[in-house]
Formats: C-alpha cells, structure tokens, sequence
C-alpha cells in the first residue's frame, strides 16, 4: 500500500480539499476525491487489478496516483467542477420525526452526531 496524497487547495476563494489513496493489493483501487466544506463534490476510482503482479508495481501505482491526483486538481483549477456546484443543495438539519410501534421508537431522523451527543451527555450524567 503506497501512501496517499492530501492537499488544500483555494478556487475562487473557497478552499477544496483533493485526497488520493490506495486501496492495496486487497483492494486494488486508487480513489481520489475533491471535498468542499466536507462534502465529496466528485471522485474518481482507477483498478489495478490486472497489474497485481507486476515487478515494479509500487512504482506503477505510485505514479497512477501521482497522475490522478494531479488530473483531480488541474480539472478543479479548470472549472470543471463548477457547474456540478450550483447543483448542490445546502445541508440543513433535518427536523426531528420518530415513528412510534409498539410502544418505542423505531426510526429517528436525528443525525448521528446528534445522536452521539445525546447519548455522551445522558453517559455523563450518570
């Protein structure tokens, strides 16, 4: 497994983060990804699978993820992913439902994290 590239990157005032890593020779796949705010705007998964054994293979995927990151953020600098942007909606907290049946609740739209928070206070207090 080769190490990953992460890196912060300003576009049009707004910093990006763009996160290349490999997968290993369990999982042969080199993902990147391009955040914002912390939310994934795109990503992009190559496999190599079918050089697993190569002689040189930690010098091939080295560059295949040298090579991806780098298409990741030359596409970004280019506005490729600028459209794709407007698209997105901001995140908002949802509001609280439970289903009740039978007597408990069964489903809530709680976020984890709030759920996690609750849970950590209700711990502390006892």
């Amino acid at each position: 497994m080769q190490l990953g590239f992460n890196e912060n990157v300003m576009h049009k005032g707004v910093i990006y983060h763009i996160q290349t890593e490999d997968g290993g020779k369990k999982n042969p796949i080199i993902t990147t990804l391009l955040f914002k705010e912390g939310v994934i705007i795109t990503s992009k998964k190559t496999s190599y699978a079918d050089i697993i054994k190569s002689d040189k293979l930690g010098v091939v995927v080295k560059e295949i993820m040298r090579d991806q990151h780098g298409t990741m953020l030359k596409n970004l600098k280019d506005g490729v992913f600028d459209k794709k942007e407007e698209k997105l909606e901001p995140q908002t907290k949802p509001i609280e439902k439970v289903v009740e049946k039978q007597g408990g609740p069964l489903v809530s739209e709680k976020s984890l994290d709030d759920i996690i928070l609750e849970y950590l206070s209700v711990s502390e207090k006892e």
